[in-house]
């Protein structure tokens, strides 16, 4: 490919992606990225146009012309398992993309369409695929129990919210005989966008924004509806993001894992307490790495900082825990309590080398 070719598609790729993030004044935008002219702007978008790429709304604003839609309901049943459905109807669909996308569709489509089919307790469900030039999306809907509240009576939790808690966390199953837990957790994390909304729960992650889980009400939805995105012409590859939680070299296992600290509070309670400060630690002690994202929260208490970063680390010798994006306030409190460890450690030993010094 000569370098003038390959200029050109780095320039109305990024028209495509700047028009698929909804971007303002486009043409500025690239006018600023590649140093060009105006005129040649126009040139590459009235390209993409006659390719059937683009479609211009008004003048200065144009949108994707989607590819293909698709979309289909199947039956739940012993023929629609999710290597089958992969197989015959999925991945025909999915269209050409480089090797790596494809792997990163066929891991993230075949987990989620398992989670449906094991737990869901729905009696079909609907996949839909839009695909435009630079991304291609899938929507899997059923109508069954739904995710959040299937964990919730799973775990005999009070709230939805503290189930999306423990999704976030990583190695989350109703079923620890037949699922380890770790299929919703690396596909959000493979995607571009990941979402599910299910009864009042809105949680949705992007990649890039690994610990930005977003919780909102919404309307009461009724079943779970899953969305995957992702770019056409990605890099990213399943191992790199199965490599990122691992925590050691030479280990294989899922060791790692990011807690965002915020998604402990319920409305506009502050984390003060060692009940909450339980919460946020509960099943933690199936990894060798926690991180703990305080992004979002303001202040904590003695008793909740104390139980994380004294007690339970004391409890749990083995285990990293460290706190990631706190802020002064934070980090003072964290400090403080680590502080009380430490010098009580140290009054033990001073006293211990007394007595062996009067022996």
């Amino acid at each position: 490919m000569s370098r003038l070719r390959k200029r050109g598609e780095e320039i109305r790729h990024f028209i495509l992606g700047s028009i698929e993030n909804k971007s303002k004044d486009v043409i500025a935008l690239t006018i600023e990225k590649f140093k060009i002219s105006r005129q040649a702007v126009y040139k590459h978008i009235k390209h993409l146009e006659e390719q059937g790429t683009l479609v211009h709304l008004k003048k200065g604003v144009y949108e994707l012309h989607p590819q293909e839609t698709w979309s289909l309901s199947i039956a739940l049943g012993v023929e629609s398992r999710e290597d089958v459905v992969w197989r015959t109807i999925v991945r025909e669909k999915i269209g050409l993309l480089p090797d790596n996308a494809i792997a990163i569709w066929q891991y993230g489509f075949t987990e989620m369409f398992n989670n449906v089919i094991d737990h869901s307790e729905s009696k079909n469900v609907q996949i839909t695929i839009q695909k435009t030039a630079y991304s291609t999306e899938m929507y899997i809907e059923d109508t069954g129990i739904g995710i959040f509240n299937k964990i919730k009576q799973g775990m005999n939790l009070l709230d939805e919210r503290h189930a999306v808690l423990e999704l976030t966390k990583g190695k989350l199953t109703t079923d620890p005989d037949n699922h380890t837990g770790e299929g919703i957790f690396f596909t959000s994390r493979m995607f571009d966008e990941f979402s599910i909304l299910s009864g009042e729960v809105f949680l949705s992650h992007s990649y890039g924004k690994d610990e930005d889980w977003i919780l909102q009400s919404q309307k009461n939805h009724l079943g779970t509806l899953i969305c995957m995105k992702l770019r056409n012409n990605t890099s990213r590859e399943t191992k790199q993001i199965f490599d990122k939680f691992t925590s050691l070299e030479g280990d294989f296992g899922f060791t790692k894992t990011v807690v965002p600290v915020r998604l402990a509070q319920y409305g506009n309670e502050k984390l003060i307490s060692r009940s909450q400060a339980k919460r946020l630690l509960e099943r933690i002690d199936r990894f060798k790495t926690v991180l703990f994202d305080f992004r979002e929260v303001d202040s904590i208490g003695q008793a909740f900082a104390d139980e994380v970063f004294r007690v339970f680390k004391k409890q749990h010798p083995y285990m990293d825990i460290i706190p990631i994006n706190a802020n002064e306030p934070v980090t003072q409190m964290i400090n403080r309590v680590e502080s009380v460890e430490e010098n009580t450690t140290f009054e033990t030993h001073t006293a211990s080398d007394v007595n062996y010094t009067k022996n």
